[in-house]
């Protein structure tokens, strides 16, 4: 592969790392005991009231959680194939289909820097 393509891909898959992180940062915290999980903080209201105002906002909050916890579980699928994908720039297996091994097509890899297999061997 060209190195100034390597390069301009890996100056992409950095960005896009540092976007997810400051995006799941908003809502979740790194987990200090496993490597590369985000745990989504519980959303906390405060004066919630009392009575039927208290159940309510207890209710959004559950809600709220729930609808984060996926988007948490995908941003964390993204950034753990960005994190492969610069771990094999620096190792010098970037661009090879996990399952031929043949080089992955440019045109996929600028689409979609952290690919791992080549548009033969993609499922349809």
């Amino acid at each position: 592969m060209d190195k100034k393509l390597l390069l301009e891909l890996k100056e992409k898959l950095e960005k896009q790392k540092e976007l997810i992180e400051k995006e799941l940062g908003k809502f979740a915290e790194k987990d200090k005991n496993i490597p590369g999980d985000w745990d989504t903080r519980y959303p906390r209201q405060d004066n919630r009231g009392s009575g039927s105002s208290a159940l309510e906002g207890a209710a959004d909050e559950v809600e709220e959680y729930s609808t984060l916890l996926p988007i948490e579980h995908s941003l964390e699928n993204r950034l753990q194939a960005i994190n492969l994908s610069l771990e094999k720039i620096k190792k010098g297996t970037y661009g090879k289909c996990e399952n031929c091994n043949k080089d992955i097509e440019e045109e996929k890899l600028k689409a979609c820097p952290e690919a791992k297999l080549c548009l033969n061997c993609q499922p349809k």
